[in-house]
């Protein structure tokens, strides 16, 4: 065989390889780690990880003795966030005791994700999860209605300042958790005419206390 016969050979082996590889990765039904890396993603680009497991409404009061709740509430004070003003609350007729009220600040509004089921109430969200390795999968087919368990791992790239600072990593934990390295995760994909969606994800870090995922 001359060069001339060589080389085209070679061509063509690498078109066919390219096309088999392209074919595979535009069928958004079959059973592999691109799709599955693609369904996550897209579930958890609507899907963002917030501060607290469920909305809350500004403005707040807290006992200033109350220091599990004033701590918290004092850290988003320092990045800006939230305004703290104090008051006297009365609490019998002859007694009151000092509070602490917090509310929304321009920066704070800024970067607040409203809940659209609960007029008022909102969340402050870092980011989104996005998948850094797919770790393993439960067998499964390209056939609609075929499940897997997947299981990966994520991170969250691009956190705002606010969420990276020591002071408010302190006083919420998770999120410390969250952004420190890439995390540990779960999820139930189906496969549907679109191709594989995310029936269900968990993180095998989450807490009940933070790092909530807005439904």
């Amino acid at each position: 065989m001359n060069m001339l016969s060589i080389r085209t050979t070679l061509r063509t082996a690498a078109l066919c390889g390219a096309l088999v590889a392209l074919a595979s990765g535009c069928n958004k039904k079959a059973d592999n780690t691109l799709n599955f890396t693609s369904a996550i993603n897209s579930y958890y680009s609507a899907h963002p990880a917030c501060l607290w497991s469920d909305p809350i409404k500004f403005p707040v009061q807290a006992d200033t003795s109350n220091n599990s709740k004033t701590s918290n509430y004092d850290a988003l004070v320092d990045q800006g966030l939230l305004v703290r003003s104090t008051a006297e609350k009365k609490v019998l007729i002859i007694a009151s005791k000092q509070v602490n009220n917090y509310d929304l600040s321009d920066k704070g509004r800024a970067a607040w994700t409203a809940d659209t089921t609960q007029p008022g109430y909102g969340n402050f969200c870092y980011g989104h999860r996005k998948v850094s390795s797919i770790d393993s999968s439960t067998p499964t087919t390209s056939d609609p209605g075929a499940t897997t368990q997947v299981t990966y791992h994520y991170n969250i790239p691009d956190a705002p300042a606010w969420a990276t600072a020591a002071e408010t990593q302190n006083a919420y934990p998770q999120l410390q958790t969250e952004l420190a390295a890439p995390q540990n995760a779960q999820a139930t994909l189906t496969n549907t005419s679109n191709g594989w969606q995310v029936s269900s994800a968990k993180s095998t870090n989450s807490s009940s206390n933070d790092g909530k995922i807005v439904e």
